[in-house]
């Protein structure tokens, strides 16, 4: 089963919403200028909540065909959640995508698989596509017990979907590791726990299932490594971070089968 490639920029908490504009306008005509193909490799921002507006407003004025999305949602519909966005809040906003369980948010927040699981029911049932992050960190690679450990986040955020929302969804393996510190994984770390993840879907749903799921990659991923990685059969994309601030090597990332 052919899967569409997925690159997708998470600015993390940078860029105000002119610098949003002015990013979003250079990546399109800089992938226009590579002579990009969307339909070959799909390509989303995810920028602050503060910014979004301003990408919709981008995208829906130029009829740009770069998907959005935001980097976390609640729970709950509203209500007295100070600083809580909700489902419909982004749809409204025209958001396809919402990244659930990035490290930093398990880090500096607490964030559970189960809660993060939570999430990602949550935005599919508003008709978005969950991005679920998943990866281990330092020790847990030393000690050799990364592939178990990832198996058991995923597990645990899973466990509330069926095979077709799964089958809708998209995987981020993210060694926390390698996460702004310049260290990869190389290709074949990366194919070890993607293959990994994909197995364990094929176990919990079907091999059908297995098949559809996008699984990236995330951590440190640049122009210069991109092609490797994205050569292992298992690995359908990658979530950048602060190489996707830069539209020219973003768009090098975007473009990797050129």
């Amino acid at each position: 089963m052919a899967r569409t490639p997925i690159m997708a920029g998470n600015w993390k908490m940078n860029l105000d919403h002119l610098e949003a504009n002015h990013l979003v306008q250079k990546l399109a005509l800089t992938l226009k200028d590579l002579g990009h193909d969307y339909s070959a490799t799909e390509v989303v921002v995810v920028p602050p909540f503060t910014d979004i507006r301003t990408v919709q407003t981008v995208v829906d004025a130029d009829d740009l065909p770069i998907g959005y999305g935001a980097q976390d949602v609640s729970t709950h519909d509203e209500g007295a959640y100070t600083g809580e966005v909700s489902t419909g809040m982004l749809t409204k906003l025209g958001c396809s995508y919402v990244v659930v369980g990035h490290s930093e948010r398990r880090e500096y927040h607490g964030e559970s698989n189960e809660l993060v699981g939570a999430k990602a029911k949550k935005v599919l049932d508003a008709g978005m596509t969950p991005i679920m992050c998943c990866g281990e960190a330092l020790d847990i690679r030393k000690a050799g017990t990364h592939v178990e450990y990832v198996v058991g986040q995923i597990n645990a955020m899973l466990a509330g979907l069926s095979a077709e929302e799964v089958a809708k969804s998209v995987i981020a393996y993210e060694p926390i590791w390698a996460i702004g510190t310049g260290e990869v994984a190389t290709p074949e770390d990366a194919q070890e726990v993607c293959g990994a993840i994909r197995v364990r879907i094929a176990e919990l749903y079907d091999q059908g299932v297995a098949d559809a799921v996008r699984i990236q990659y995330g951590g440190s991923v640049k122009s210069s490594n991109v092609r490797d990685i994205m050569g292992q059969p298992d690995v359908d994309g990658a979530l950048v971070g602060g190489a996707s601030l830069k539209a020219d090597e973003f768009s090098k990332i975007v473009t990797f089968l050129k």
